[in-house]
């Protein structure tokens, strides 16, 4: 199972691996994590201190959020029309062209095939 750990909680357990009072190993155990995960966040911690620790990516859709619920304030709104402008943008930018709602995808070079 897939778990997102914050960088306070690895912090916790890099540390108390540090302070040596517990082998690594048990201290995994524990947290039901496995060794190599705590190894990789301690060299990472030692490297580059608490900034080795945080997450690179969000975790998720950052759209379902608004798309699941019925009742958007104004801001939320906004929100999502811009995420869904960027997404927009983002296509674009690759070769694709969007129709309609920005529901359907089309690559280029699949279009100029079928026009031919």
């Amino acid at each position: 199972m897939y778990r997102n750990w914050s960088k306070e909680e690895k912090l916790k357990l890099v540390k108390e691996k540090l302070k040596g009072t517990k082998p690594g190993l048990q201290i995994a155990k524990e947290n039901n994590i496995s060794d190599g995960m705590l190894s990789n966040w301690t060299k990472a911690y030692l490297e580059l201190g608490e900034e080795g620790l945080k997450n690179k990516k969000k975790p998720g859709n950052p759209l379902c959020k608004y798309s699941k619920r019925k009742q958007l304030t104004e801001l939320e709104k906004l929100e999502y029309e811009n995420m869904k402008l960027r997404v927009e943008n983002e296509r674009l930018k690759k070769g694709y062209i969007v129709e309609g709602d920005g529901q359907i995808v089309i690559s280029k070079e699949l279009r100029d095939k079928n026009l031919k």
